[in-house]
């Protein structure tokens, strides 16, 4: 059987690895970013100069020959599921068997006059960020617009490059749809004293250009012009489906598959950042473009065209990053906005940016997630507690055991049982905390 992947980001590439383990089918990644598969979360880090990008390939130079998986650096242009081919910019075309689609995303663009200026860009792809080193040498000032994951990065990148950014949110608070007010506050709090410019509460209006066509400054909503000659477009991104327009694979946000990730086109799958499933798990997103979903998705398509029909199961919610030095983890459910059945028992350091929030069930007390600043637990214990609906009053005592902080650091999950501990004295075991 021939096998053609779209994209050779965290899905594809996995999709590829994993095929080859079960079978001995024909396998070819096509992709129009890179001729080595790389972990996308690490190029930030190629920036800084922390990283060459040789060191952020998934696997050895040499592994995908080995293993037999072709590769192809080529832009597909069009997709015909009738004939079972698909066309490259370069005149090539290629058939399949089976095809996935694992074309990942594009940088959404808000629709603000001016956002096609020079010196204005998102940040996800590997020529996004070859865009940016090209551009470090005139950037004086710039302005980030968007609060969430990427724009953190990109705030961290330049400040490395010794770059003043003013870093526009327009909720109140930083990343406040996901994060708690303590926890988001903190985050504020520490962006201020790496010299971030955040300003909360405000949007870009437009952007102005000089007689050369290069962004000069954003005007915003309250009423402001920002000189800058560099714009990060980071509020969000959407998945890269613009090249199965007019295909008939069926579309909305992203491609619409089943919970065996196959599309309305028999023997055609989409995993990763451009896949929207139809029916996605209680509690989840259509659209989940994280790269532990996209892992999860290759696994779980290749074992179905490799002939064991699975059903995409994504687990237990997981999510990792990081606010310049401060590492954040979450395990299962963590809601900015606590609901009634839920209660949360919450520690901050007083002196050193650090908390721990656990959630549980105010009913029976069962752990239901785990949020984490500053200090790392590991994931199998937090998802054994969470699927075994283990109590807090059980997790307390043993929060030593998911510690994953170097051997010598200090630990504080006894300050956390403390806390527990008057909460109990002074309003039974599980009132609101």
């Amino acid at each position: 059987m021939r096998i053609l992947i779209i994209g050779n980001g965290i899905a594809g590439a996995t999709a590829a690895r994993n095929i080859r383990l079960r079978s001995d089918h024909s396998v070819t990644m096509i992709s129009d970013e890179s001729w080595q598969p790389f972990s996308r979360t690490a190029l930030m880090y190629v920036y800084m100069g922390r990283l060459k990008l040789e060191n952020t390939y998934l696997y050895e130079a040499d592994f995908w020959e080995r293993n037999r998986i072709e590769r192809i650096l080529g832009r597909v242009t069009r997709v015909n599921p009738d004939a079972r081919t698909v066309a490259l910019a370069d005149g090539q075309t290629l058939p399949f068997d089976c095809l996935i689609l694992a074309a990942g995303a594009r940088p959404k663009m808000p629709g603000l006059p001016g956002e096609t200026l020079e010196g204005i860009q998102g940040l996800y792809h590997l020529h996004d960020l070859d865009m940016l080193e090209r551009r470090t040498p005139g950037i004086t000032r710039a302005v980030l617009v968007g609060g969430g994951l990427i724009g953190v990065e990109l705030a961290e990148m330049l400040h490395a490059r010794g770059i003043p950014v003013s870093f526009l949110v327009r909720e109140s608070s930083f990343w406040n749809t996901a994060l708690p007010p303590e926890e988001s506050d903190l985050i504020n709090r520490h962006l201020r004293e790496y010299g971030i410019d955040l300003r909360l509460d405000t949007s870009v209006q437009a952007f102005v250009g000089d007689e050369n066509g290069r962004v000069c400054a954003a005007s915003t909503t309250a009423g402001e012009t920002i000189p800058c000659n560099f714009v990060g477009l980071t509020v969000g991104v959407r998945p890269n489906i613009a090249f199965l327009r007019d295909s008939g694979i069926e579309c909305a946000q992203g491609v619409l598959a089943d919970e065996f990730l196959e599309t309305n086109r028999p023997g055609i799958f989409a995993i990763g950042d451009c896949a929207e499933l139809r029916r996605p798990s209680p509690g989840r997103k259509a659209i989940e473009a994280i790269w532990y979903a996209g892992r999860k998705m290759g696994e779980t398509v290749a074992a179905t065209v490799c002939g064991e029909k699975t059903a995409y199961q994504p687990g237990l919610w997981f999510n990792s990053a990081k606010f310049f030095d401060i590492e954040y983890q979450a395990y299962g459910e963590t809601p900015a906005q606590t609901p009634p059945s839920i209660a949360c028992l919450h520690w901050e350091h007083p002196g050193v940016k650090k908390s721990i929030r656990i959630y549980f069930e105010r009913a029976g007390g069962a752990v239901t997630g785990f949020l984490l600043l500053g200090i790392r637990y590991r994931q199998a214990v937090c998802e054994k507690w969470i699927q075994e609906k283990t109590s807090i009053e059980t997790v307390l005592p043993h929060l030593s055991a998911a510690n994953f902080d170097p051997e010598f650091s200090r630990q504080y999950e006894g300050e956390l049982a403390k806390r527990y501990a008057r909460f109990e004295a002074t309003t039974g075991r599980l009132g609101k905390i």
